[in-house]
C-alpha cells in the first residue's frame, strides 16, 4: 500500500536521501523546505517523478495536508548555519515540532522527531545513553540548536502523553556522506574540501575530542525501520556508530584517502565544542534489533571524497 509521507527539511542533506529511499519503496512524497540551509539541486532529479511533490515552505507556518507519516527534519544541523540565525533556529526546532505534531494529531499520522545528539551537551558520561540528561550551556553559542532540539523532544512527548499522538524520537549522532554541503562547517566537510584543495586541515583543540561517524544509508536505514516499527517507541532512541575516531586521526584518514599535500594545523577550541562523543546503543539494539551501522568509515569517506570533488569541479 502506498503511503503519504511528509518529509520537512526534504531539500536538505538527510532529507533528500530520505526521500530518494521512500520515493524508492514505492511512497508518495511531500518534500517541504524553505533552502534556508537545504538545496533544490539534492532533490531536482525527482521532481519529474509523479508522486514526489516539493513544495517551497517554512514549519515555523503551519502547514494542511493529508499524510499517513511526516519525518520532521526541517531544522539547520552546522554550527555555521544554525548560528547564522540563531533565533529562526530555535523558532524552526520549537514552532516547527508544535505545527507538526499539530498536524500529526488532526491526521492521526505516526511522526519522527530527527534530534540530535546535542542534547548530551559536553557530556560528562561516555558512551552516552538516553536516560543521560547532558551537560548542555543554555546561554551558549550552541544552545539554540541544543535548546531547540531538548525543547522538540519534550513536545514530542507531552503530545504523546496528552492527546495520543504516535511519536518516535531519534537521537542522531555525527552523520556524513553525498549531498552535504562545501560550506557545511562541520569537520569532515571542513577537511575533505581542505584536503582536495591542498590547504592546511584545521583542527580546533588538541585534536584529541572524539566523535563517532555514520554514513547517511545506515542512519536512513535506521530512521525508516524506527518508523515503520510496531512496537511502542515513544521515547528518545540513540542512532549510531559506536567507532570512535579522534579529530587527529580523522584528519591523517582524510590527507591519505585524499592524496593530499595539506599540513594539520591546530587553532583554539572552539566555546562549548564537546570533547567526547559516542552512542551508547544498548537500547537501540533492543528497539531496532535488525539494524547496525554497515558502511565503514574508509568507504564513507571515499564516497564522500568523490562527491565532494565532483562538486568542486562543477562548482568551478
Amino acid at each position: 500500500m502506498r503511503k503519504r509521507i511528509l518529509i520537512t527539511g526534504g531539500a536538505g542533506f538527510l532529507g533528500s536521501h530520505l526521500c530518494e529511499r521512500l520515493l524508492h519503496m514505492g511512497n508518495e512524497v511531500i518534500c517541504l523546505d524553505n533552502y534556508f540551509s537545504g538545496s533544490k539541486q539534492n532533490i531536482a532529479h525527482l521532481l519529474a517523478n509523479p508522486y514526489f511533490e516539493l513544495v517551497r515552505h517554512d514549519v515555523t507556518v503551519p502547514y494542511y495536508a493529508e499524510v499517513d507519516e511526516i519525518y520532521n527534519l526541517a531544522c539547520p544541523a552546522s554550527p555555521i548555519h544554525y548560528q547564522k540565525n540563531p533565533i529562526k533556529t530555535i523558532k524552526t526546532s520549537v514552532m516547527g515540532a508544535i505545527n507538526m505534531l499539530g498536524l500529526a494529531k488532526r491526521v492521526k499520522a505516526k511522526i519522527l522527531q530527527a534530534s540530535t545528539s546535542e542534547v548530551y551537551g559536553d557530556p560528562e558520561v561516555h558512551p552516552q545513553p538516553e536516560h543521560y540528561w547532558g551537560n548542555v550551556n543554555p546561554i551558549g553559542p550552541r544552545a539554540c540548536y541544543d535548546e531547540g532540539k531538548r525543547c522538540a523532544e519534550t513536545l514530542f512527548t507531552s503530545y504523546h502523553a496528552q492527546n495520543g499522538v504516535n511519536i518516535r524520537i531519534a537521537r542522531i549522532f555525527n552523520t556524513y556522506g553525498p549531498k552535504m554541503s562545501l560550506t557545511d562547517g562541520r569537520v569532515i566537510s571542513n577537511f575533505i574540501v581542505q584536503a582536495l584543495s591542498n590547504k592546511d586541515i584545521t583542527i580546533y583543540g588538541d585534536g584529541n575530542q572524539t566523535r563517532s561517524f555514520m554514513y547517511v544509508d545506515d542512519l536512513i536505514d535506521a530512521l525508516i525501520l524506527l518508523m515503520e516499527s510496531k512496537s511502542e517507541i515513544h521515547f528518545p532512541i540513540n542512532i549510531g556508530s559506536t567507532q570512535e575516531y579522534k579529530m587527529i586521526d580523522l584528519a591523517k584518514k582524510i590527507i591519505q584517502l585524499t592524496g593530499s599535500e595539506s599540513k594539520i594545523v591546530f587553532k583554539p577550541q572552539v566555546e562549548d565544542d564537546p570533547k567526547q562523543r559516542k552512542p551508547d546503543t544498548s537500547l537501540t539494539q533492543k528497539v531496532l534489533p535488525t539494524w547496525s551501522p554497515k558502511i565503514s568509515l574508509n568507504e564513507g569517506l571515499t564516497r564522500t571524497i568523490e562527491y565532494f570533488r565532483q562538486e568542486i569541479e562543477r562548482q568551478g
